[in-house]
């Protein structure tokens, strides 16, 4: 499961994909599927940061971000930084990213704690792929009703 979410802990898309896929191929389909909606006008497709770990940090997810004009909160790998050094001059600059918004990334793994509260969706034994999906989509749906709802 690769999921985007905002700061609040509030999921805005899933993908779903195997065990041993690949982290970093599925970065660009996740952003794809973020569509928030305001109060008027068209939904809005381009964040302004996005906060991922290492297993997506690829010179083909930032140069996507640069293209679509958002900033990269991505640290390096140890073996990019090793290969870049290795080039030497011609390996290019390291990477830089802000080390503050790089500690909101675990809102990632709050909301997949508050997913998995439900047992069907923390164990996924015995399903379709297309009901686990159906069942993140409720629990992202109930998530954000909980979110948008005052507290009594």
């Amino acid at each position: 499961m690769h999921a985007a979410v905002d700061v609040n802990c509030r999921p805005l898309a899933f993908v779903l994909t195997p065990g041993q896929a690949s982290d970093t191929r599925q970065f660009q389909p996740v952003l794809e599927k973020v569509r928030v909606r305001g109060l008027l006008g068209r939904p809005a497709t381009r964040p302004n940061a996005v906060a991922a770990d290492k297993a997506y940090s690829s010179k083909a997810n930032r140069a996507y971000l640069r293209r679509r004009g958002i900033a990269a909160v991505i640290p390096e790998k140890k073996d990019q930084q090793a290969n870049r050094k290795k080039k030497g001059s011609k390996g290019g600059r390291p990477v830089s990213y802000d080390t503050e918004r790089y500690k909101q990334r675990n809102t990632v793994e709050r909301c997949f704690q508050r997913v998995k509260i439900w047992r069907g969706l923390a164990t996924r034994y015995d399903k379709s792929p297309e009901s686990y999906e159906a069942g993140l989509c409720l629990r992202g749906s109930i998530i954000w009703l909980k979110s948008l709802t005052p507290a009594t």
